[in-house]
């Protein structure tokens, strides 16, 4: 479960801002004893920091949060706040080390009750880049903190419903805080799970699994509820990236090839969800891929096409194809030209998901996908040959053996593998293996690989 501080900004002696009756200081406490009551009343444990017109200064309440956290929970702090300027709408800030969901429930709540929200983002220290810009959310450890400022109180339109709106404005705060708690990840341990193959199945550790279902010792049983930590982001060190520039004529699909990377790399860095770009405006591009592709090979798309087919062909993966080239969906043109990966001589961790059907077995599945039954095994866990109809697979899509060089044979009329196979200094098995074949049967005119010597 989870345990909520609401840290209603300023107090006492500080105002905040103040535009004719509004006055920050006020709002902040009304509407986080709103947010108070409701989460109290949809059973979620809260505490509110502040209960009264008080001055509590900045490193008095970081003390406090710090205090108060639990460590057997997942804290959640919500700062309330206003905004002043130019603009119009509800704007929240999220921490470096969180992922927007939560700020993103807050904004889906938000939204469906008609209000604004300009953006949700992440705002990094110009003086160290990778650290958070407001102590609020830098100083507490442990704990997810967002700042939510309502609206701006220079702006007519906000300022009416920040006057008129407190209590709608809480329940939508609220509701998306619920309902972000509720999607906590649960998993119910499945027969032959482990904590190891739990922790790899959800990106995370066995020591986390432990410590945050309290448990001792190792052992689980089928059936068991387990909490899933949610997976933290790393925090993008500023040699991790070069600051660029926009200049007229710009895309992101340009400035993503010039530099060797992609277009989500280039968005996930800036926190950006449009593929709209400004003149002037300063991006971070990466500079480290998180997976270097040592080589890749020229392929034209023919008539039939498709990158399931093409990833398949050259035993990579779709997700590889895409990010290679740049593409954002799966269409694609006939003579447009990819960039495929080559594969390394490293077992890769690439696996897709097959349904076991009836009649399967673990060789029938391992033949289909030119794998081994060891491989599905370990991949998946297993201690036995036995399957279950409509259980799920992860199907290795790499091989283990080292990339083999070969030539293209077409066959032709009165030719065998044997004959193919003594006309090229090697062997039936290695020609079938090479090309996946289950019979010694040939078509003429089908192109086989043949090994070199």
């Amino acid at each position: 479960m989870a345990f909520v501080i609401i840290n209603p900004e300023y107090g006492g002696l500080e105002s905040g801002k103040i535009k004719n009756n509004l006055i920050e200081k006020n709002f902040n406490l009304n509407i986080s004893r709103l947010i108070y009551n409701k989460l109290k009343d949809l059973g979620i444990d809260t505490y509110l920091l502040r209960d009264s017109d008080t001055t509590i200064d900045l490193q008095e309440r970081l003390n406090l949060i710090n205090r108060l956290k639990k460590t057997d929970e997942e804290n959640i702090l919500i700062t309330n706040a206003l905004s002043s300027g130019n603009s119009s709408g509800a704007e929240i800030v999220y921490g470096l080390k969180n992922d927007d969901s939560l700020a993103r429930e807050i904004t889906n709540e938000l939204e469906a009750n008609g209000y604004n929200v300009l953006k949700y983002y992440q705002l990094r220290n110009p003086s160290n880049t990778s650290l958070d810009f407001y102590p609020i959310i830098r100083e507490v450890d442990n704990v997810e903190s967002i700042i939510v400022n309502y609206g701006y109180i220079d702006n007519p339109n906000d300022y009416n419903y920040l006057i008129n709106d407190e209590k709608n404005l809480a329940e939508s705060v609220a509701r998306g805080i619920y309902n972000y708690i509720k999607k906590e990840n649960v998993y119910t341990v499945l027969k032959n799970d482990t904590l190891y193959s739990i922790a790899r199945k959800f990106n995370t550790t066995v020591s986390k699994l432990k410590e945050i279902n309290n448990l001792v010792n190792n052992i689980v049983n089928p059936g068991q509820t387990l909490i899933i930590p949610k997976e933290e982001k790393e925090i993008t060190s500023p040699n991790e990236y070069i600051n660029y520039t926009v200049k007229s004529g710009d895309s992101l699909y340009k400035i993503a090839n010039n530099f060797n990377t992609t277009v989500n790399a280039i968005k996930d860095l800036n926190n950006l969800t449009s593929n709209t770009l400004q003149i002037n405006q300063v991006l971070k591009i990466p500079t480290v891929q998180e997976e270097e592709i040592e080589d890749y090979l020229n392929y034209t798309v023919k008539s039939g096409d498709s990158l399931y087919k093409i990833a398949s062909l050259y035993n990579t993966t779709i997700d590889k194809i895409k990010n290679l080239n740049n593409l954002t969906s799966n269409n694609l043109q006939i003579n447009q030209v990819l960039k495929i990966p080559t594969p390394s001589n490293t077992i890769e961790n690439s696996y897709i998901n097959y349904t076991v059907k009836s009649g399967d077995s673990l060789y029938k599945i391992a033949s289909n996908f030119n794998t081994t039954v060891d491989d599905i095994k370990k991949l998946n866990n297993l201690t036995s040959n036995t399957l279950q109809i409509n259980q799920v697979l992860k199907i290795p899509t790499s091989k283990k053996e080292e990339t083999i060089d070969y030539i293209n044979y077409t066959v032709k009329s009165g030719d065998s593998l044997y004959k193919i196979a003594s006309l090229y200094n090697t062997s039936v098995a290695e020609i079938k293996d090479l090309n996946n074949l289950t019979s010694n049967n040939l078509q003429i005119n089908q192109v086989l690989k043949i090994p070199k010597k």
